[in-house]
């Protein structure tokens, strides 16, 4: 007798059902940004915060914690640097007045110039990484 009887409405969906929900709370501000979005786009609210949260799903998420760690470590790697080079150029100057050449001295300059071009560059790098993150 069932298979006689005539359904009515949507037909029971197998494949791709949503069943588990997550609850989202905003203040005025974003609330009143979403309807605006809602209005733009013709998309319910549920439509547009999936839309947002999945899109680029696989794109990977900042964590600015360990970021801010890694640029201070390379900032701070930076700032001894750049005072070893300062007092080993006023020292290269004081000889050079003198009318002094040091080896050592232009050796050691050469050494720790070479370090913060590298820790320039990692810095570089890493602020290159963050940049193209925070586009996806």
């Amino acid at each position: 007798m069932k298979d006689l009887k005539r359904l009515k409405g949507r037909p029971v969906l197998e494949i791709g059902k949503r069943n588990k929900k997550i609850d989202v709370r905003f203040n005025e501000e974003e609330f009143k940004l979403i309807e605006e979005l809602e209005k733009t786009l013709g998309l319910t609210k549920t439509e547009i915060v999936r839309r947002k949260a999945l899109d680029k799903s696989n794109s990977i998420v900042i964590n600015a914690k360990e970021a801010i760690k890694a640029l201070d470590v390379i900032g701070e790697e930076l700032g001894r640097s750049g005072n070893n080079i300062n007092q080993l150029a006023k020292y290269a100057n004081t000889l050079n007045r003198q009318g002094i050449y040091s080896e050592v001295v232009i050796s050691r300059f050469n050494v720790l110039f070479e370090n913060y071009v590298e820790t320039q560059k990692s810095l570089e790098v890493a602020l290159r990484k963050i940049i193209r993150l925070m586009g996806k």
